[in-house]
C-alpha cells in the first residue's frame, strides 16, 4: 500500500496523487498546471492506462484538466465525483479542450509564417466528451465500494458546489488504513454553498494549504464592501472589471449583486448594468439553479424555496460571442463586467484588460486566489504596464484585491480542520496544494500542535503500511517569473523581495521614526522603477 505523489506538491495547481491498493492504481484528481507551477502538461509520470480508477474531488481545472488527456492517452477505468462534480466537469473540460484547441491553433498560424514545427491540443473536445462515459456519481456520505479491499465516502468539502473530501478505507494483507484527501477546503461563511465538513480521525491525511501562511483579511460585509467599490466607479464613468472562475465564484457574485441591487445600495446608478462575459459561466449557472438537494445552505434554500431565483435580477446581460464581447467596451455606459478566466492567463478577460486597464476611472477587482507567474498575480503586486495582444497596456485603473472573497479556508480554518482529526490521530500529514514556500512552513506549523507531517515533493513515494518515504521526489525548477510580460531576472526579483520586506518593517513600526529606513526604501522604489523602464 503505497501513495505517490504526482502533482501540486509544493505547488498550488495541478493536483494529482496515486494510492496503491492490492494491484489497483486510483488516481484522486488529475489536474491542469497552470502559471509558474506548469512541469510539463503534456506528458504523465505514469501510464495512463495502468490507472484502475480516479477520484474527482471537484470540478475546477486545477483538479481535473487533464482526465481528457488521460482517456486520450488510454485509461479506461472508472472515475468517480458526485452528481454535481460530474455535472460541471462535464461543461468545464469541454471549454478547457476548446481553450487547447484554440491555442494550438494560434500556434500553428505562427508556425507557418516561422517554418517552426506544428504542435497538437493537449486534447479535443472529443476526448473532453469522452470522459462521461467512465463516470460513475455519488451523493454526499455515501459509502462506496470501489474494488477488493477499498472503500470510499465523499463528504462535503464546502468549496465549491458538488466539492468533496475523500475518505478511503483500504485493506491490503490485512492491515487496514484510513487515508483522508482533504481536496480543497472550504472558506466559512460562503453564500450558497454549506461550511466544510469536519472529518475527526484517520491514518494518514492529505491536506492543501494554499492559504497555510496567512488569514483572510476580515470583511464585515461582502455587500457593502462591494457596493461600494461599484459605486465610486460607476460615478466617475469607469468600468468595474472582475476577472472570475466561471464555476462558483460567478454565481456568489451574481449571488451579492442582487442583494446590493435589491437593497438600492449603488446610489450613482441603482440599476447599473451587469454583464456576465462567459458562456461557461452561463452553462454553469444553469447547473446551480437545477436540482441542489443537499448541497445548499440554508440562506440559499429558503431563497429557492421562496421561489426566488438566486442569480437573477434587472440589466443582467449574459454575452454568448465574441462579438458581443468585443462591443462591451465600444459602449461608453459604465458597467460591471465579470469575466474569465479568473488568474487572467486566457479567455475575454483579456481584452477588457486591454480596453480598460489604461483608464483611471475603472477598477480591477480580483475575489479569488492569483497564483505565482499569472498576469493577475503581477497586476496584484503593482507591476506599471502589462503586454496584451503585443501591445502595451499602462496600468492606471484601481486595482483591489477584494481578500474576504475566499472560496479557500485560510490558515487558521485550515488549523481547525486537521485538529479535528484526533481519533484517531493521524500517524502523518502530507501538506500539498501550497507555494514552494507556504506548504513547508504549514507542515511545520502543524508539526507544532503534535502532528507529524511534511511537504512531499513531485514524484515522492511512501509507503502506508511501513509508514515512511520509499522513493524521494524533487522540486521542478519553476518557470521563470514574468513581470508584466517581461522576463525578471533573479536580482530583481531579489530587490523587490528587500524592498517588500522594508516596507512591512516600517508599517510595523507604526508610525515610530523610521526616516532612514523610509529614505532608503524610497531609494529603493526609485532603483526599482529606473530598472523597469
Amino acid at each position: 500500500m503505497k501513495l505517490s505523489f504526482y502533482g501540486a506538491d509544493q505547488c498550488v495547481t495541478g493536483s494529482c496523487h496515486c494510492l496503491e491498493v492490492n494491484g489497483r492504481r486510483i488516481l484522486v484528481d488529475c489536474g491542469l498546471q497552470q502559471g509558474r507551477d506548469e512541469v510539463s502538461n503534456d506528458a504523465f509520470p505514469f501510464a495512463a492506462n495502468d490507472i484502475d480508477f480516479v477520484l474527482v474531488t471537484h470540478a475546477h481545472i486545477d483538479h481535473t484538466g487533464r482526465i481528457p488527456m488521460l482517456v486520450k492517452q488510454g485509461f479506461q477505468g472508472r472515475i468517480v465525483a458526485t452528481r454535481l462534480t460530474a455535472d460541471l466537469m462535464d461543461i468545464m473540460l469541454q471549454d478547457s479542450a476548446h481553450i487547447q484547441e484554440s491555442d494550438a491553433e494560434w500556434k500553428n498560424r505562427k508556425a507557418e509564417r516561422s517554418g517552426a514545427p506544428r504542435v497538437e491540443p493537449l486534447y479535443t473536445i472529443e476526448d473532453a466528451q469522452r470522459v462521461s462515459q467512465y463516470m460513475t456519481t455519488c451523493e454526499y456520505n455515501q459509502p462506496l465500494d470501489l474494488c477488493e479491499g477499498v472503500r470510499v465516502e465523499f463528504v462535503d468539502a464546502g468549496h465549491l458546489l458538488g466539492s468533496a473530501s475523500i475518505l478511503v478505507t483500504a485493506t491490503e494483507g490485512g492491515i487496514t488504513k484510513q487515508i483522508v484527501f482533504s481536496g480543497d477546503i472550504g472558506n466559512v461563511d460562503q453564500p450558497i454553498i454549506r461550511d466544510p465538513t469536519y472529518l475527526t480521525g484517520a491514518d494518514y491525511v492529505v491536506m492543501e494549504s494554499t492559504y497555510g501562511d496567512r488569514n483572510h483579511t476580515e470583511v464585515w460585509s461582502y455587500t457593502d464592501d462591494l457596493a461600494k467599490i461599484i459605486d465610486e466607479t460607476i460615478a466617475k464613468g469607469g468600468n468595474v472589471v472582475i476577472p472570475s472562475f466561471a464555476v462558483g465564484r460567478t454565481q456568489e457574485l451574481l449571488y451579492f449583486i442582487r442583494e446590493i441591487k435589491d437593497k438600492g445600495m449603488v446610489k450613482s446608478d441603482p440599476d447599473f448594468p451587469v454583464y456576465i462575459d462567459s458562456p461557461l459561466a452561463k452553462k454553469a449557472t444553469t447547473i446551480f439553479t437545477g436540482d441542489l438537494r443537499g448541497y445548499l445552505d440554508e440562506a440559499a434554500l429558503e431563497l429557492v424555496q421562496d421561489g426566488t431565483h438566486m442569480f437573477n435580477f434587472t440589466n443582467l446581460r449574459m454575452t454568448e460571442t465574441s462579438e458581443e464581447s468585443k462591443m462591451l467596451n465600444m459602449d461608453p455606459t459604465p458597467k460591471v463586467i465579470i469575466s474569465a478566466s479568473g488568474m487572467c492567463d486566457a479567455g475575454r478577460i483579456r481584452h477588457h484588460l486591454k480596453h480598460n486597464l489604461w483608464r483611471p476611472e475603472c477598477t480591477v477587482v480580483f475575489v479569488g486566489y492569483q497564483g505565482e507567474g499569472t498576469l493577475g498575480r503581477a497586476l496584484l503586486e503593482g507591476v506599471k504596464s502589462v503586454k496584451l495582444f503585443g501591445e502595451e497596456i499602462a496600468v492606471h485603473a484601481q486595482i483591489v484585491n477584494f481578500q474576504g472573497l475566499s472560496s479557500h479556508a485560510d490558515r487558521n480554518h485550515l488549523l481547525s480542520w486537521i485538529q479535528a482529526i484526533q481519533a484517531p490521530k493521524p500517524q502523518h500529514v502530507f501538506v500539498v496544494h501550497g507555494d514552494r514556500e507556504v506548504a513547508p512552513f504549514f507542515a511545520k506549523t502543524i508539526q507544532g500542535l503534535g502532528f507529524t507531517a511534511h511537504a512531499p515533493q513531485y514524484t515522492e513515494v511512501y509507503d502506508l503500511i511501513a509508514d515512511k518515504v520509499t522513493e524521494p521526489g524533487y522540486l521542478p525548477e519553476r518557470k521563470a517569473r514574468t513581470t508584466g510580460g517581461m522576463r525578471a531576472s533573479a536580482a530583481y526579483e531579489r530587490l523587490v523581495a528587500v524592498g517588500n520586506m522594508l516596507m512591512e518593517s516600517i508599517k510595523r513600526s507604526r508610525g515610530r521614526d523610521n526616516k532612514s529606513l523610509a529614505r532608503f526604501a524610497d531609494q529603493l522604489r526609485q532603483l526599482l522603477e529606473k530598472w523597469e523602464s
